[in-house]
């Protein structure tokens, strides 16, 4: 969360689909079920993305950036599919390939639908190794994956100031270009905090919760704060799949010394925050 270069290889690089124990949860790389079964999450995943394509060699290339978008989302045509409808958004991008290779293969499947199928086949090949949870979200990946996400895909293609209401709260790539070119280029933004502010944070942290995520949420605070507001966006969503566990979000947020961090209230896997100074 605060390496964004990290974050965007997390994104496009290959993966190592195994599990020590049955609550290791590696092989969902830096995603949890909820981002692959329901796509919370992935408006931030789109961005580091875009900005991973969007600059190159001191130029900004929002048609590179646009495909690339395309390529990682890509999913094969259906067998005995019917034709497209004028209007109607690709979802096969097979055609890309030879220009984003580590997205897309020649069969239009892409890095993040290889992934997905990735996992369903590594938990139900190996029941033992996984949370009866895990086993039960695997087969319903199974069931209806690709059909939600070529939906997706359709949606998130919608021009800015398209009528279609379906889209109307829809993620789109516009928007996702939008935020890509005002952030700018990947960095990595992390930092260390002074001793004494460690020791206080240290001494803060509540039993049970890990003692990297007072000073993480402090330094994505400080990091991503704009000087006309003392709140931060918290995507609670991305922060389960880099702690690598959803017990960010359902626990240990909710247990962090209010005298540091105050917050609202969670909505779609996002809630606003702030660090507390005084």
């Amino acid at each position: 969360m605060l390496n964004e270069i990290e974050e965007f290889v997390a994104y496009t690089g290959k993966i190592k689909y195994k599990a020590d124990n049955k609550y290791d949860s590696s092989y969902l790389g830096r995603f949890t079920y909820e981002m692959l079964m329901d796509f919370s999450g992935l408006y931030r995943v789109f961005v580091i993305i875009a900005r991973g394509y969007l600059f190159r060699d001191d130029t900004v290339d929002i048609d590179r950036a646009r495909k690339a978008l395309c390529a990682w989302c890509s999913i094969p045509k259906r067998k005995n599919a019917h034709p497209q409808k004028d209007g109607q958004s690709e979802t096969d991008y097979r055609s890309l390939h030879t220009e984003f290779p580590e997205l897309v293969d020649e069969s239009g499947k892409s890095w993040f639908y290889a992934h997905v199928h990735n996992v369903i086949r590594f938990v139900l090949k190996n029941p033992d190794k996984v949370t009866k949870a895990s086993f039960k979200n695997c087969e319903a990946l199974k069931k209806g994956f690709d059909t939600e996400w070529r939906k997706k895909l359709m949606q998130y293609q919608v021009p800015l100031f398209s009528v279609n209401t379906k889209a109307a709260w829809s993620i789109r790539f516009d928007d996702i270009l939008a935020d890509a070119m005002e952030q700018g280029a990947l960095q990595n933004k992390n930092y260390d905090l002074p001793k004494e502010t460690m020791d206080m944070l240290a001494a803060a942290t509540p039993k049970g919760v890990p003692d990297t995520v007072l000073p993480t949420l402090v330094k994505y605070y400080y990091i991503n704060k704009q000087d006309d507001s003392e709140w931060v966006v918290l995507p609670v969503t991305n922060f389960d799949a880099y702690f690598g566990t959803t017990s960010f979000g359902r626990k240990w947020l909710k247990l962090l010394p209010e005298n540091i961090i105050e917050r609202s209230s969670m909505s779609y896997g996002i809630c606003r925050y702030k660090v507390i100074t005084n």
